[in-house]
């Protein structure tokens, strides 16, 4: 008997996949987002979702894994640099902002991430461990004496990933050409207000 032609559109890969579900995420939060809601949204049925990933939580790790193996190369990238503390951490501000705009709806995920499972703590832990560098650059920059001694280097790195991050809030993806010039915008904002003068 011949196989009847499968309705609706035509097959995903993980990756197509894998946006699409990160998009219903950021939409109406991964814990309000059901399987049904995804496969409404990619119009397949439940069970084509599910040749490619065994549950939610999977695509779920896949997604904040991509946002933060991108922020853990950047990251050792700056690690890597033979230069001064304070052009590493301008290095990892520059390349963060560039991430983000090119990765922008993975790292929209990672921010909204609050820990409620294994897999969203497991994130955070990894998110820590960034934010510990940088901060450990803010400290060795101001110990160089080329950033101000007068600021918190804890309260200082979060001022800047702070601003980074709030890049998700209000750019949008389709816009990329107006978004260009943004990574030395935030840098010149960041370090104007830093650096010690002469």
């Amino acid at each position: 008997m011949p196989r009847t032609a499968r309705r609706g559109r035509p097959g995903y890969d993980l990756d197509s996949l894998l946006a699409v579900a990160v998009e219903v995420f950021n939409e109406r939060g991964y814990d309000a987002t059901s399987m049904g809601d995804l496969s409404d949204r990619l119009g397949i049925a439940k069970s084509a979702i599910y040749h490619h990933v065994a549950s939610k939580e999977v695509l779920l790790r896949l997604a904040l894994d991509r946002a933060l193996d991108g922020l853990e190369a950047v990251t050792q990238g700056a690690r890597e640099l033979d230069v001064s503390a304070v052009r590493r951490l301008e290095h990892l501000v520059h390349e963060s902002v560039v991430l983000l705009l090119d990765h922008q709806p993975y790292v929209t995920l990672l921010l909204r991430v609050r820990g409620n499972s294994p897999v969203e703590l497991a994130a955070l832990q990894r998110r820590r461990a960034l934010d510990r560098y940088a901060a450990s650059l803010v400290r060795d920059a101001v110990r160089e004496g080329d950033l101000r001694a007068d600021l918190d280097p804890t309260v200082t790195a979060r001022l800047i990933f702070g601003l980074v991050n709030s890049l998700v809030e209000w750019t949008h993806p389709a816009s990329r050409q107006h978004t260009q010039a943004l990574p030395e915008v935030v840098g010149a904002l960041v370090f104007d207000g830093l650096l010690v003068r002469d």
